[in-house]
């Protein structure tokens, strides 16, 4: 236990002395009892956390039935674009008869993805699995006529890939839920609370089967703004799954009872103040499959993106929408390969690193190894020659080319004895250990990296 030595000036004979002593003893009492649980819940967060962070790579995957005509998941009916009536028709076109589970594993292994979330069920309630809560699912009320859910995940398992569940609260189909479209509510829990408790009964339910029939290792929730926490009963839902697996990573959007942030699309210009955070982003401009939306990103943006976000100490969940019939659209494949590629690569200096140096001491994305002794360098496109190294005081050590162990020589200029300023550090880069996507540098550093953020120093002796 730690100790604390404190000399108190005392007036004799006051009472006034005597209470904020005994209240000062009161908020010590208080500081030695609560810090060392606080630090234990910190050290199993992080011992949580651990294979989130080193994970870097996630692949999203909306499927449902909006795949069937290509429309907007959910949210197609909710806006009005088209009738509700319509929408559930498309239960007639969701056939998975293309659907392989294990050729989608497969690549979504060689992608470099450490973990993959699928949409178990959208904001429209139609569910992949076989739910015992109502019989809008794949199984019950589909032309597929089976759990579609359940080999996937066997399917993840098998190739070690950490399982994530998609859960959207709202069920804007269920007749007990609130919301139904966007001019159209049901009712107000405060109204009608038995009828909100029938719906709390429902969801929870399907959480619990979700739970315990495929136990995740992270829950991606959806939809938290239409209610409070209270109403969701956020709270009692979190422990309810830690209870089932107390390992399980969930994220922000239980109004606040998550483990890590989730900024959607764009990306964020600074580093998020969160500890753990995760960046989900569509190939194109689409979370499920739309036939006319060919406006994908290049191969070298997103490796670019991706890049951009574990520098800043994130993940990317890269989006897939699968077709009506459980197909992946071949530029969607042809992407996940191609960044397959370039991972297996470089992965000495993706997974298991830790976020990079501000950009000033380098332009462009960067990693560091766990002890920071070895910097990773992302560099895009032909540095024609060079790049450069700014602030650095340590000594380089080495400096290779990641994938293929060129070893490159630099030079250092502007360093003068008399100033402690490490002058900047050039290192040259030939053209023939370029990687057609993007090269990475590694750079062996004498001991953990020391940054120089000074103004500069006044020449005094010349």
């Amino acid at each position: 236990m730690i100790r604390y030595k404190m000399t108190l000036p005392l007036q004799k004979n006051t009472i006034q002395s005597v209470n904020k002593l005994a209240l000062l003893g009161l908020v010590i009492l208080f500081f030695l009892i609560s810090v060392p649980g606080t630090a234990q819940n910190n050290l199993q967060t992080e011992e949580k956390m651990q294979w989130f962070q080193d994970a870097k790579l996630g692949i999203f995957i909306h499927w449902g039935l909006y795949a069937v005509n290509g429309i907007d998941e959910s949210w197609s009916f909710f806006n009005g674009y088209i009738s509700h009536n319509d929408y559930l028709k498309q239960t007639d076109g969701f056939t998975a008869k293309n659907y392989d589970p294990v050729a989608w594993a497969d690549l979504i292994k060689k992608s470099g993805a450490h973990y993959s979330v699928i949409t178990s069920k959208h904001h429209d309630g139609f569910a992949l699995w076989d739910s015992k809560f109502g019989d809008f699912n794949a199984k019950k009320a589909s032309v597929a006529k089976r759990d579609v859910l359940s080999p996937f995940v066997q399917a993840l398992r098998k190739q070690g890939v950490k399982v994530g569940i998609y859960y959207s609260l709202p069920d804007w189909s269920y007749q007990d839920y609130t919301h139904h479209t966007r001019d159209s509510m049901r009712y107000k829990p405060a109204d009608d609370p038995k009828r909100w408790n029938t719906f709390l009964h429902y969801y929870q339910g399907q959480l619990t089967e979700l739970s315990k029939t495929y136990n995740p290792d992270l829950w991606w929730f959806d939809g938290d703004w239409e209610h409070t926490s209270a109403e969701w009963e956020a709270p009692k839902v979190r422990q309810m799954l830690l209870d089932q697996n107390p390992r399980a990573i969930i994220n922000s959007r239980l109004q606040g009872h998550g483990d890590y942030a989730t900024p959607e699309q764009g990306m964020p210009v600074t580093r998020p103040k969160d500890d753990y955070w995760e960046l989900c982003m569509t190939m194109n401009n689409s979370w499920g499959y739309q036939k006319n939306d060919h406006d994908y990103k290049s191969l070298n943006q997103l490796i670019g993106i991706f890049t951009d976000v574990i520098s800043a100490g994130g993940n990317l969940l890269l989006d897939i929408g699968p077709k009506g019939d459980g197909s992946i659209p071949k530029e969607q494949e042809e992407l996940l390969t191609g960044l397959g590629r370039w991972t297996q690569k470089h992965k000495e200096a993706i997974f298991g690193t830790v976020a990079g140096i501000p950009k000033e001491h380098f332009y462009g994305p960067t990693t560091l190894s766990k002890d920071k002794s070895i910097l990773y360098l992302f560099v895009k496109g032909n540095p024609n020659g060079e790049i450069v190294l700014r602030g650095i005081k340590n000594k380089i050590n080495r400096i290779w080319v990641v994938g293929d162990g060129t070893k490159l020589s630099h030079k250092v200029v502007g360093k003068i004895y008399w100033s402690h300023y490490p002058g900047i550090k050039y290192i040259q880069v030939p053209d023939y250990v370029l990687d057609k996507n993007m090269t990475v540098l590694a750079v062996l550093l004498d001991g953990e990296i020391e940054l120089y953020r000074e103004d500069g120093s006044v020449i005094e002796s010349n």
